[in-house]
């Protein structure tokens, strides 16, 4: 029954701390972003410990981890919103597309021969 408590405990954890992250994301809060992925890899250890002591998870851990499963999955969507948009405004700034792509930096080093 401990184990069942421990588990239960740090899930819900796990969906405050993606709730949390994704109020960061929407924000651009770097360090909270950060702050929030360090907290996920805990709170997915601990979790994992638990569950190599829990041979079966009851209702309520079946619920908990998909709601962490969703929350997470809107959480990866808004990243590559993020992701996209903050693309799109360095492609918009330099006038070409692909700023960072592994070519450009072979292209300037031809350059320089």
């Amino acid at each position: 029954m401990m184990e069942s408590a421990k588990m239960h405990d740090a899930l819900r954890q796990v969906i405050a701390v993606l709730e949390s992250e994704r109020q960061a994301l929407a924000g651009l809060d770097l360090d909270a972003i950060l702050i929030a992925g360090q907290d996920k890899q805990r709170l997915c250890t601990a979790i994992e410990a638990c569950g190599t002591q829990l041979p079966r998870l009851d209702e309520e851990s079946r619920a908990m981890l998909e709601t962490a499963r969703r929350l997470n999955e809107v959480n990866r969507q808004v990243r590559n919103l993020v992701a996209a948009n903050v693309e799109a405004r360095l492609e918009a700034l330099t006038g070409s597309a692909r700023t960072y792509g592994g070519n450009s930096y072979r292209y300037a080093g031809q350059g320089a021969r």
